[in-house]
């Protein structure tokens, strides 16, 4: 069954008109007939069943049958991390965090960052394309690109962690991800954080973490710290 999202769907509206991308792709490309069901997801927690009304390839029609609202998770999963250079790790990781389950993902400008802009356009039509493929109800929220200076005084340090490389002793994220109602994990460039940067944290008292041995890429640890944080509530 088809799935799409519907970003400007309100209760109790009984039709909807999906973009013209989507229209294309239901009736060009996958020629769904007037009747054939379709799953609609708003990306807030309700899920809606409709069927086509008018098989419109640019302006397709939806007739509303019902809705489900699907309660958050009782628990939040908050990453900010440094954007890699190459943009499509970005992109992969976006994708598989939205398939995980993610609350929030904020880009960071660090001291080391190869990457000083982005733009989220792209990255926003990913998460999309992930919601609707991997059945969750929300989707999360991003963050545009942040200087980690301006980014660290908003945090809340008891439930906030820093995941660097440098000598020291650090905590196990699994030990300390499901203690609160959620968990912020930061994570930093390829060249990690600067010695500056880990001390701003620390005097914040944001707590050292380590996602174990092995020396992760920046989106495989992103996503390392999306599961652990998983891993430790379940």
């Amino acid at each position: 069954m088809l799935t799409c999202f519907a970003s400007t769907l309100f209760s109790g509206q009984p039709t909807f008109t999906l973009s013209e991308e989507e229209s294309k792709h239901a009736v060009r490309v996958l020629r769904l007939p007037p009747g054939a069901p379709v799953t609609l997801v708003d990306g807030r927690g309700t899920v809606y069943a409709a069927t086509i009304a008018d098989a419109n390839p640019k302006r397709c029609a939806l007739l509303i049958q019902s809705q489900l609202f699907i309660a958050p998770r009782p628990y939040y999963t908050h990453v900010a991390v440094a954007p890699t250079k190459n943009l499509d790790r970005m992109e992969w990781l976006v994708e598989k965090a939205v398939e995980v389950g993610i609350e929030r993902l904020t880009f960071l400008r660090c001291a080391r960052s190869e990457r000083r802009e982005l733009k989220l356009e792209r990255l926003e039509k990913i998460a999309i394309s992930a919601l609707k493929q991997s059945g969750q109800a929300y989707l999360p929220q991003l963050d545009e690109l942040i200087d980690f200076e301006k980014f660290v005084p908003g945090l809340t340090p008891e439930t906030t962690f820093i995941a660097h490389l440098e000598a020291g002793e650090r905590t196990a994220l699994s030990q300390v991800a499901g203690v609160g109602p959620g968990c912020c994990v930061l994570i930093g460039p390829e060249g990690d954080f600067s010695p500056a940067e880990i001390e701003l944290a620390l005097s914040r008292g944001i707590r050292p973490v380590t996602l174990g041995a092995s020396r992760l890429r920046t989106e495989t640890a992103a996503l390392a710290a999306v599961f652990t944080a998983h891993i430790a509530r379940e």
